[in-house]
């Protein structure tokens, strides 16, 4: 099988700072990869450079098996790959409706939208409804309230939802539980789950071991600025997975990298 998402040998300097090191990468079809590393392995800036906010200085990166060249998040979302950020990057003033589509929105039709610039606000709060409802979200009564009125996990909620609307091909989670307390993160677990369902493959970054170890089809570990090994999490125990990522213990029997 063929992945969806790779990279070949990617390199990323900061100065005299190496923050990929010839790093691969592979996300199959339909499959949750959790991606784990100490802090400082170079996790954030692979992932950075498969969502397009960071440009290598060497490698490739396919998508479906043509390479691309992402200078901007812009380009990387245009082509199927959404991204649940560690901050959400929603905007707490603006309604949920407003926050699904921002960047996005909805013109009305005729010269309304494409002269006055008039939104069509029904069209988007229909399909927001119809996205959180999917999700099973609708404990969000009313879509036009603000984000800001909701809970941690009610925002999160959103922007999943959002990343799962509009994520056509991969959707990318940084750390989708690390603010929210237990309830809140049984449920994001879910709505990851639920995605899954959906036959949308899902990059999961998290350092909550035993969230990586429940969700994950496959674990990638990253090591010193490159791909250690990716092991079945169904073969190798938490406290392995820790000791390959600190380096206090060296794979075996896990795929090569």
């Amino acid at each position: 099988m063929e992945p969806i998402l790779s990279a070949r040998g990617l390199v990323k300097r900061y100065g005299r700072v190496t923050a990929l090191d010839h790093a691969d990468f592979d996300l199959m079809p339909g499959e949750i990869l959790a991606v784990i590393g100490d802090n400082g392995a170079g996790k954030s800036t692979l992932i950075k450079a498969l969502c397009g906010a960071v440009n290598p200085d060497e490698g490739e990166i396919r998508l479906e098996g043509q390479v691309m060249n992402f200078t901007n998040p812009m380009q990387a979302r245009n082509a199927g790959i959404e991204t649940v950020y560690q901050n959400l990057a929603l905007s707490p003033a603006l309604s949920i409706s407003d926050n699904m589509f921002l960047g996005r929105e909805i013109r009305k039709k005729g010269l309304a939208g494409s002269v006055l610039r008039m939104l069509d606000r029904g069209a988007m709060e229909k399909r927001a409804r119809d996205k959180l409802s999917e999700l099973g979200l609708m404990t969000i009564q009313n879509i036009s309230q603000a984000v800001e009125t909701l809970s941690g996990g009610q925002r999160q909620g959103v922007a999943v939802a959002r990343a799962a609307a509009f994520g056509s091909k991969v959707v990318i989670m940084d750390e989708p539980t690390a603010a929210l307390g237990v309830k809140e993160s049984r449920r994001v677990l879910e709505l990851i789950l639920d995605v899954k369902k959906r036959g949308i493959p899902i990059i999961l970054i998290s350092h909550n071991m035993p969230h990586v170890f429940e969700v994950a089809d496959r674990v990638h570990i990253h090591r010193l600025g490159r791909r250690l090994a990716v092991i079945n999490p169904k073969e190798h125990s938490m406290s392995d997975a820790v000791a390959y990522m600190t380096g206090a213990k060296v794979p075996e029997g896990a795929v090569a990298a």
